[in-house]
């Protein structure tokens, strides 16, 4: 039976799930709790920024856009699958480890059976591979080559990317480049533009906050079992100092690029999220709590510096989205912004 209802629940959060449950579920709400598309946003965002920067070149095609967003949701699809599976394999996600916990691991819990879990990451990623092949016939060998590193990193960021402290750049270059730029060049039918780059880099910044939320939340549990995130390399105090600093590169860029006439001054709007931004900073700046706080910081726990940089990201996320909106309304009209020193 369709349940629309848990489709939401899961795009929103990470639903807590038995067996029980489970088997009653539709086959999408299964996929959509197995992909963990309560992160989908992120990636949603990052498209919908690369489409739009498209829209104020003045080259825009709502078929491509469709395909390139619903092929980069299916390739971050496939990618946390693969993780499970890489995972559920290396013994990592045994005796009750930190990814256990906070929602369900299909394999690892037994909600699906090896061959079932298969299937879902080969159709999963074969319909991404379907619209990359297709995006890269209609557009040419730009595209080849972003599907090829798209490729690189879906396979290779659970092993050996994300075990040697690569885990974390890999989400820069992916989340910036690879689905702004990427996005940008597909819709724009071949088009590159360096400071398209740069501010996808920008955004990119936001997604990597939250990886570095999740791999300190969970830092002893990886060190014990050998998987060195950059946040075990570094240690628990400079990665939440690192993740304080990322965010303020937000700020400090975004305002570089309306000074110097890139952006008009209506993306300015994200200023809006410094109060989040003091919040978020305010948990980040203490040790994590090595029990469940109360009240309703410890919702979610184990979660905890992620669900907070999960937060302030959907809140500056969403605020640079209006704010890049309306500057290409206002660009398209004929207001461009110029300041001379």
């Amino acid at each position: 039976m369709v349940n629309t209802s848990m489709w939401l629940k899961a795009l929103r959060v990470i639903p807590q799930i038995s067996k029980t449950e489970w088997n009653a579920l539709d086959v999408i709400s299964r996929w959509l709790i197995a992909t963990r598309a309560a992160v989908f946003i992120m990636t949603a965002t990052a498209a919908a920024i690369g489409g739009l920067l498209a829209y104020r070149a003045g080259t825009f095609s709502w078929d491509l856009f469709i395909l390139c967003l619903l092929g980069i949701v299916m390739a971050h699809a496939s990618n946390n699958l693969l993780n499970d599976l890489v995972d559920h394999r290396k013994g990592i996600d045994k005796d009750n480890y930190y990814r256990s916990l906070y929602g369900p691991q299909p394999l690892e819990h037994g909600l699906l059976s090896m061959k079932g879990f298969l299937t879902y990451l080969f159709v999963t990623l074969g319909i991404a591979l379907a619209i990359g092949v297709y995006l890269v016939v209609v557009t040419g060998i730009g595209a080849f080559w972003l599907l090829g590193a798209g490729l690189f990193f879906l396979l290779f960021y659970t092993w050996p990317l994300k075990y040697f402290g690569l885990g974390e750049p890999s989400v820069i270059l992916v989340w910036g480049p690879l689905m702004v730029g990427g996005t940008y060049f597909v819709v724009s039918g071949g088009q590159w533009d360096n400071w398209v780059v740069l501010l996808s880099l920008v955004y990119a910044l936001g997604p990597t906050t939250v990886l570095f939320g999740k791999h300190t939340d969970k830092l002893p549990e990886d060190k014990a079992k050998g998987v060195r995130t950059l946040p075990v390399v570094i240690g628990q105090k400079a990665a939440r100092i690192s993740t304080i600093g990322f965010w303020l590169l937000q700020y400090g860029f975004i305002i570089a690029l309306v000074l110097t006439g890139r952006l008009g001054p209506a993306m300015l709007i994200v200023l809006f999220a410094i109060p989040k931004f003091i919040w978020a900073s305010k948990i980040f700046l203490k040790p994590r709590p090595t029990s469940k706080p109360e009240g309703p910081s410890g919702e979610g726990w184990p979660l905890y510096l992620v669900s907070h940089a999960f937060i302030y990201n959907r809140v500056f996320g969403m605020l640079f989205l209006l704010g890049l909106i309306v500057d290409v309304v206002l660009y398209k009209l004929g207001f461009v912004w110029t300041l001379n020193f």
